[in-house]
C-alpha cells in the first residue's frame, strides 16, 4: 500500500506544471493534498480535477477562496469519509480529513501557521490538542491510523538547516516543539520518516528565494506519523525533493500488506 503526501501550494498551479504525469507515474494507492487553494465551484469547471488517472477523489474545501483545503485520491473509494474536527474555527479552514480504508484510518491534514508575529500560535496549540483527541479516539476504537501532511513544525534540530538562527520563528517555537515531543514520546506515535533515516540533511520545505533549494536550505515539516500499534506496517518513507511545482516536496510511505 502506497501512499503519498505533499502540500502543492496551489492545485491549479501544480496543474499546470509537472503533476499530471508525475500523478500517473506513481500509481499510490493514495495520495493526500494540502494547501489546494482552490474551491468546489472552480473544480466543478474541469472534470480532470476529480478523477486524475481515474482516481476517485475526496474533498474538503476552506471556506476562504484560495486558502488552505484539502484532497484526497485513491484507487479505491474510501469505506467512510469524514471532515473536520467537529470544532467551527478550525473545519471552516478545511484542514482535516479521514478516510477509512479497511481497518487503516488515513488522515489528510494542514496545520495551522504560527505567523511570523506568532499571533496564530494559541490558535495552533487548539488545533495540535483537538487533533491529538481526536487521533487517540480513533487508536482506541483499534484503527490503524496514518496521519500525514504539512505540521507547519520542524521537531527538531536536525528537522532544519539553520536550528539556532530560527528558535524564534514559527514551526520551530518550544511550544511547537514540546506539543510534537509529547505526541511521539509520552503517546508513542510513530515519525515514520524517522524509524528509517536518523540522519542530518532531509527536508520538505524550501524558501522561493533563489538558491535556497539548491544548497538544501530547508525544513523538514510533512510527516507521515503512525500509532504505535499499527508501526509493525512500516515498510519504507522517503521525501521526493526532485519533485518540482511547490515550495514543499512530496513525502511517500509504503505500508506492508
Amino acid at each position: 500500500m502506497k501512499l503519498i503526501t505533499w502540500n502543492v501550494n496551489g492545485l491549479r498551479s501544480v496543474q499546470r506544471k509537472n503533476f499530471r504525469e508525475w500523478f500517473e507515474n506513481e500509481k499510490a494507492d493514495i495520495v493526500c493534498l494540502q494547501e489546494i487553494k482552490i474551491s468546489e465551484e472552480a473544480i466543478q469547471e474541469d472534470e480532470t480535477f476529480y478523477h486524475p488517472a481515474r482516481y476517485h477523489s475526496t474533498w474538503n474545501f476552506a471556506e476562504k477562496p484560495g486558502y488552505s483545503g484539502l484532497a484526497l485520491y485513491s484507487k479505491k473509494e474510501p469505506d467512510a469519509v469524514r471532515r473536520g474536527l467537529g470544532i467551527e474555527k478550525f473545519d471552516r479552514e478545511g484542514r482535516w480529513l479521514e478516510a477509512d480504508f479497511g481497518s487503516v484510518t488515513v488522515v489528510n491534514s494542514y496545520w495551522p501557521n504560527s505567523q511570523r508575529d506568532h499571533a496564530r500560535l494559541p490558535f495552533k496549540l487548539e488545533f495540535c490538542a483537538a487533533a491529538e483527541k481526536r487521533l487517540q479516539a480513533l487508536r482506541k476504537k483499534g484503527r490503524e491510523v496514518v496521519i500525514c501532511g504539512d505540521f507547519n513544525i520542524a521537531h527538531k534540530e536536525i528537522d532544519l538547516k539553520n536550528p539556532k538562527t530560527n528558535v524564534k520563528n514559527a514551526g520551530f517555537l518550544p511550544e511547537e516543539r514540546a506539543w510534537m515531543t509529547h505526541f511521539l514520546e509520552k503517546l508513542e506515535w510513530v515519525d515514520s520518516f524517522r524509524k528509517f533515516e536518523p540522519g542530518e540533511g532531509h527536508y520538505t520545505w524550501w524558501s522561493y528565494r533563489p538558491g535556497v533549494r539548491e544548497r538544501n536550505v530547508g525544513w523538514r515539516l510533512d510527516y507521515f506519523l503512525v500509532n504505535k500499534e499499527a508501526s509493525d506496517r512500516l515498510k519504507a518513507v522517503s521525501h521526493l525533493p526532485d519533485v518540482m511545482g511547490s515550495d514543499h516536496c512530496p513525502v511517500r510511505l509504503t505500508l506492508k500488506k
